[in-house]
């Protein structure tokens, strides 16, 4: 996804990418921690993301199995809540609290969510930018076009607004999953700031990939300018 031209403008990438390798270092650690921590009512994941579905009026969606590790997800798409084995199967303070997470998703596009809706819609945009621009602005960069470059920096832009349009639609889920949690009776006060913590690692994946982005758009902008000059 980030081709690195060989200058200094590197150098705006580095504390991204430090940052980007801490966050997933800090989830997985996170994760693989909790997991190993029974909750003292014994729900699995799928237990409390069937329960809080259906208490919240979406019995229509579907709480599945899907391959991978940390790979939980909510198809806003299929309306289905696709949990991993480690969260569906387990009881694990780690386990109910990704599980709740991901039920912040379904509620919120039940309830049109403004974040998730505009997300959602910036998701063809974005997965287009993210590649396309790289075409624009190496070409631009070889037959000395600014506008070329201009154009391939604003399809780029619309990659760096989904990542954080993200932050609210992810904060907003973890909020919600914490409240659905305690509200619901399936972690006790001593389990509430362990949760906690699982979804405050999870967070920073996504104020990483932010920060990368946003790195990554400076620096083509620095590169940008240093050619006109």
């Amino acid at each position: 996804m980030y081709p690195f031209f060989y200058d200094s403008s590197i150098i705006y990438l580095i504390p991204a990418i430090i940052f980007a390798m801490y966050a997933q270092s800090k989830v997985r650690s996170s994760f693989a921690k909790y997991l190993k921590i029974g909750t003292q009512k014994g729900y699995t994941g799928y237990d409390v993301a069937r329960t809080l579905l259906d208490k919240n009026g979406l019995r229509d969606v579907p709480v599945e199995l899907v391959k991978g590790h940390l790979s939980d997800h909510y198809d806003p798409r299929s309306k289905k809540l696709r949990l991993s084995k480690d969260v569906y199967q387990r009881s694990s303070i780690a386990s109910v609290s990704v599980a709740a997470h991901e039920v912040g998703h379904a509620i919120q596009h039940s309830q049109g969510y403004l974040p998730l809706t505009i997300r959602g819609a910036l998701v063809p945009l974005a997965n287009f930018g993210s590649k396309a621009a790289w075409i624009f602005v190496l070409g631009g960069f070889f037959l000395q076009s600014l506008q070329l470059i201009d154009l391939g920096i604003l399809l780029y832009g619309a990659a760096v607004l989904f990542t954080v349009i993200t932050l609210p639609v992810e904060f907003n889920a973890s909020s919600r999953a914490m409240t659905l949690l305690d509200e619901y009776g399936f972690i006790t006060r001593e389990e509430y700031a362990p949760a906690k913590k699982v979804l405050n690692a999870a967070a920073l994946t996504y104020l990483a990939a932010m920060a990368t982005a946003l790195a990554q758009l400076f620096r083509l902008i620095v590169l940008r300018n240093s050619r006109r000059d």
